[in-house]
């Protein structure tokens, strides 16, 4: 089992549990109050056990672009993007965000539990760069006062770092990386750092009003705010046609990894669609639960919660795609009951302006 460099800091206040082969905060002080933290005041995560790859060499944006359907040629030094990194038969192989560092770097952080895998892959194909994980801190500040908070830790003005973009600062612990990025549907930050620098920050942005928040609260969060979990919602049979991630597929950027299955997927279409679903009640739908229609199973639950935020359940489902569209009248079995349930749209909440 894997510590995260911040564990000394909370191994006394949270509830842990085991994530992708690391000890890791479930809860602090409980769900409710945690959700309600992120969504009205600032909120803090360990997400050390993210990996981080560092990518160096000539060409790097270019040769980086053959792995993923995104077109990221255009993209400039501190700015990023969300991602897949696809195999040859289009499938996912994990869901990324990528940092522009410079003309020779770049910054991926991926899914813990894909990290052995992504990096195995990109030596395989950008053999002529140089590839490696880079340990540290990292943490996840969100909510609406998350940027106030950390305002007052570095003279860095922060209001003028746009949604994605990412730069380096310093403050009276230390240099910090910073990136306007997160999982939660709110505003906020991705901060990296060294143990030390880290840890004193934790514990800085802790007396100024952030409140710890543990994977329980992080994993209704990005569910209200319609995001996917790799394993779950997506993994290498799924292809970003059938999980909703179509908008990430630039058709015109010319060759890359898996081009030639999306795009006969394309033209026959899926069998199957990634759907929103939202019930009436109290009961929660787990993954694995069968979505039913006209008494035949036409699909599977992949992710499913009491939304805090909504008072009602809500969930993923994979659905035959004639069952797929906007409005239709579904259930979900669980145990001996047919809970009825609507397709919806994946975003079951969106932070107000």
């Amino acid at each position: 089992m894997q510590h995260s460099p911040l564990y000394d800091c909370y191994q006394d206040t949270a509830k842990l549990t085991e994530f992708a082969g690391w000890l890791l905060p479930g809860q602090f002080i409980g769900l409710t109050p945690e959700h309600r933290a992120v969504r009205t005041q600032a909120g803090l995560f360990d997400i050390s056990h993210m990996g981080q790859i560092e990518i160096q060499g000539e060409q790097v944006l270019d040769r980086v672009n053959l792995l993923i359907p995104t077109d990221i040629a255009g993209l400039k030094p501190g700015q990023a993007c969300y991602t897949v990194l696809l195999n040859e038969q289009g499938g996912i192989l994990d869901d990324i965000i990528l940092y522009v560092q410079s003309d020779t770097q770049v910054k991926l952080i991926v899914n813990a539990a894909c990290t052995t895998k992504d990096l195995a892959w990109l030596h395989r194909h950008l053999p002529h760069l140089a590839i490696q994980r880079t340990p540290g801190v990292l943490m996840a500040l969100q909510g609406p006062q998350a940027t106030d908070i950390l305002q007052a830790l570095t003279p860095a003005a922060l209001d003028v770092i746009p949604r994605f973009g990412h730069q380096r600062v310093s403050t009276t612990f230390g240099s910090l990386w910073l990136a306007r990025t997160g999982y939660t549907g709110e505003d906020g930050w991705e901060i990296q750092a060294e143990p030390a620098v880290g840890q004193a920050l934790w514990r800085a942005l802790l007396q100024r009003g952030a409140v710890p928040c543990g994977l329980a609260a992080r994993d209704m969060l990005r569910l209200e705010a319609g995001l996917h979990l790799y394993g779950q919602d997506m993994d290498e049979t799924m292809t970003p046609l059938a999980a909703g991630l179509g908008w990430l597929v630039n058709w015109e950027k010319g060759d890359f990894s898996g081009r030639a299955a999306l795009l006969a997927q394309k033209k026959q279409g899926v069998a199957q669609k990634l759907v929103g679903l939202r019930g009436t009640g109290r009961r929660i739908f787990r993954p694995g639960y069968p979505v039913q229609a006209e008494g035949q199973t036409v699909g599977r639950v992949t992710s499913g919660t009491l939304s805090l935020s909504l008072g009602q359940p809500i969930g993923f489902a994979y659905v035959n795609t004639d069952w797929a569209k906007l409005g239709t009248a579904l259930t979900v079995r669980v145990r001996e009951q047919e809970l009825p349930v609507t397709v919806v749209k994946r975003t079951f909440y969106t932070r107000p302006e």
